[in-house]
């Protein structure tokens, strides 16, 4: 088995949510392998950017989620770990990178990204994010 670690974010602008939609029709949270003496939080924001285009500011560290998939060739299991943070953007612009297969990208109300995503594990780790951001939306006096 292989091991292989990844960090990605929940970035949000206002009460809204990035969603990337692959090829395929999934729609998936921004997020890339950690590179040789990487920060996660460093590969986190390098990710969103790649595979966005939006420059992004760490909110916090939202937790990690983990699970199992067999590589393409179908040969070996891989044991994956993915860091998230809760992440901010000033504009809501933004281009998927087609070279990764990603078709579309777009902020989506938090009311809808949950329902959207296509991961169990991603909908787990959106959940916290969406509370986060109600919380912070709440406390700041902004209707959610």
């Amino acid at each position: 088995m292989v091991k292989e670690v990844s960090a990605g974010g929940v970035v949000t602008f206002g009460n809204t949510i990035l969603l990337l939609k692959r090829f395929n029709g999934d729609w998936v949270l921004p997020k890339g392998r950690v590179k040789k003496n990487e920060e996660i939080k460093d590969t986190a924001l390098r990710e969103v950017f790649e595979e966005t285009g939006v420059k992004a500011e760490i909110i916090k560290y939202i937790g990690e989620i983990h699970y199992d998939f067999t590589n393409i060739r179908g040969n070996e299991t891989i044991n994956k770990t993915v860091h998230w943070f809760l992440m901010n953007v000033r504009n809501m612009e933004c281009t998927p990178q087609k070279e990764e297969g990603f078709i579309e990208a777009k902020f989506v109300h938090i009311d809808r990204a949950e329902n959207m995503l296509k991961h169990l594990s991603e909908k787990k780790i959106i959940i916290k994010a969406i509370n986060e951001i109600k919380n912070s939306l709440q406390d700041s006096g902004h209707e959610v």
